[in-house]
């Protein structure tokens, strides 16, 4: 079951809720773009852009317009599993924000390391998409390190 899958806290309320947090935080520049099947949050914190982006449910899917048994979904049942799963996804959004937030303040990780992903780089693409082929290319290669070194000593 997703996480929140029965919030009741609407997509609104969260947008504010990530909204105060970010900015008791210290963030500046903070925005939200949308579009029908994606989402895009934005903030500046500690001289950082962060960028999250948050996938958002087609309100066309199969799984909102019909039933587990295959039947159509009224219009306002439809509407009504689709709201519910986009209230899902932002408290989602939120709690990773918040928990990213906490490990910074608890001194757990730096904040670098904690958005490292979602930083921005000066040619628009996040840290992650710099990086994530070169991983998936290590790993396909086998030119990643042992995970422990041989021992020394022939033993």
């Amino acid at each position: 079951m997703a996480y929140a899958a029965t919030t009741s806290v609407s997509v609104s309320k969260t947008k504010g809720e990530i909204d105060g947090l970010l900015r008791k935080h210290k963030a500046a520049g903070f925005g939200v773009f949308e579009e029908r099947t994606r989402a895009m949050l934005v903030f500046e914190m500690s001289e950082r852009r962060i960028v999250f982006h948050l996938p958002l449910p087609d309100q066309l899917d199969k799984e909102f317009v019909m039933t587990a048994r295959g039947k159509a979904r009224s219009a306002d049942a439809a509407l009504a599993a689709w709201e519910q799963a986009c209230r899902s996804r932002w408290r989602a959004l939120f709690l990773c924000i918040k928990a990213k937030l906490e490990s910074i303040e608890s001194g757990i990780e730096s904040f670098e390391d904690a958005f490292l992903a979602h930083i921005q780089m000066p040619d628009g693409h996040s840290v992650s998409e710099h990086v994530k082929p070169r991983i998936a290319q290590a790993y396909e290669t086998g030119t990643m390190q042992p995970l422990l070194p041989a021992p020394k000593g022939g033993a």
